[in-house]
């Protein structure tokens, strides 16, 4: 049996490392295309400005249009040819990190990832999510490489609305689960191989990492101040959950949450906020023993994460709305089918309606 773990080629966390961002370029080039949103961008300009006097380098400001399209991709793959750009850089949420390391895949050049938000386990892995125009799932688009580097700055993550933090927390809630889900039908993870122990391992350290860290690290971020537990949650989820997931494989929560798109009203809620309920329709699919089940809506509860649909907006949650759901979690070469028995539509059907009841109850 061939396993494989993947990771970044260097990850950095800590208060204020956004300023050595030019001693990290060095080695790479001096000509960076920057691929943030005119809003995240302006958020740390000074920190910006800062690291270019520490280590002088010339950045090309991309404007990233906020959604990660194949559109967008191709314009600025345009801006960085026309540039010359030598280093493409990620910086901001989820979207804008994906859409760096797609650029960055097809013009063939290093790329850094910088989260200004801990809000997805985006930043670590070698694929991307690529959204159509309005904002509906696409595809997973897949690279030869994960980021050069991964570069966190704690303090501008403590800066930053808790529940961008929160939805990390559901993002990093199901690599646990997903990673067992995997491993027990011998699922072949995102490289192509099988879960190492090592990755299990993380997957797990991730999960108690939550159950440990997640109301010390709110209770931070809500003050704007960076602590252990706020750092540890950080790693949670970025680098544990990063790891987790690429190289144990997903399942059903993040197929769920590929499904929930499809419903207008969820547009608004954050990816790991419909991970989080996606996960209780995991366990319910798999049924997973009743206190673990108990234990997952208390978490989520107690941080703020949603565990109905009424949470992510579906307040009328018809039949056809739920059977809409369930038939796009199943569609071919979703990450649902990794699990010990055959998948379909009816079933997950039932088990959003049971994880909504559920949920909805305690």
């Amino acid at each position: 049996m061939k396993k494989i773990l993947i990771a970044p080629n260097k990850f950095v966390l800590g208060e204020g490392e956004l300023l050595n961002l030019g001693t990290y370029a060095k080695d790479y080039g001096e000509k960076i295309l920057m691929v943030a949103s005119k809003d995240d961008q302006s958020r740390v300009q000074q920190f910006l400005d800062q690291a270019i006097k520490l280590e002088k380098f010339e950045m090309i400001s991309g404007e990233f249009k906020e959604e990660c399209t194949k559109a967008e991709i191709d314009r600025l793959r345009q801006v960085c040819t026309k540039h010359s750009c030598q280093i493409i850089v990620g910086l901001g949420g989820g979207k804008a990190l994906d859409t760096a390391k797609a650029i960055a895949h097809y013009e063939k050049l290093p790329v850094f990832i910088i989260p200004t938000i801990a809000s997805t386990d985006a930043p670590c892995s070698s694929l991307a999510v690529i959204y159509k125009a309005n904002g509906e799932f696409e595809e997973y688009m897949f690279f030869r490489k994960n980021p050069d580097l991964v570069l966190v700055d704690s303090k501008i993550i403590a800066n930053a609305p808790v529940r961008f933090l929160i939805s990390g927390m559901g993002d990093a809630l199901a690599t646990y689960f997903e990673a067992r889900s995997c491993e027990r039908a011998y699922a072949k993870n995102i490289p192509g191989g099988n879960s190492t122990l090592a990755a299990l391992a993380i997957a797990r350290l991730c999960y108690d990492t939550l159950m440990e860290e997640s109301e010390k690290a709110i209770a931070a971020c809500t003050q704007k101040v960076v602590t252990t537990a706020l750092e540890n949650i950080i790693e949670a989820n970025i680098l544990l959950s990063g790891l987790g997931f690429e190289s144990s494989g997903l399942a059903t929560a993040h197929a769920v949450h590929d499904g929930l798109t499809v419903l207008e009203e969820t547009h608004k809620y954050y990816h790991g906020e419909k991970v989080a309920f996606g996960t209780l329709v995991h366990l319910v699919l798999e049924n997973a023993k009743k206190e673990e089940i108990k234990e997952v809506i208390a978490y989520c509860k107690a941080v703020g994460l949603p565990t109905c649909l009424a949470d992510l907006g579906v307040t009328n949650a018809t039949q056809d709305k739920v059977m809409a759901i369930a038939i796009a979690a199943c569609a071919e070469g979703e990450t649902i089918h990794n699990t010990v028995f055959k998948v379909t539509p009816e079933m997950v059907y039932a088990a959003i309606y049971t994880a909504d009841k559920l949920g909805g109850n305690m």
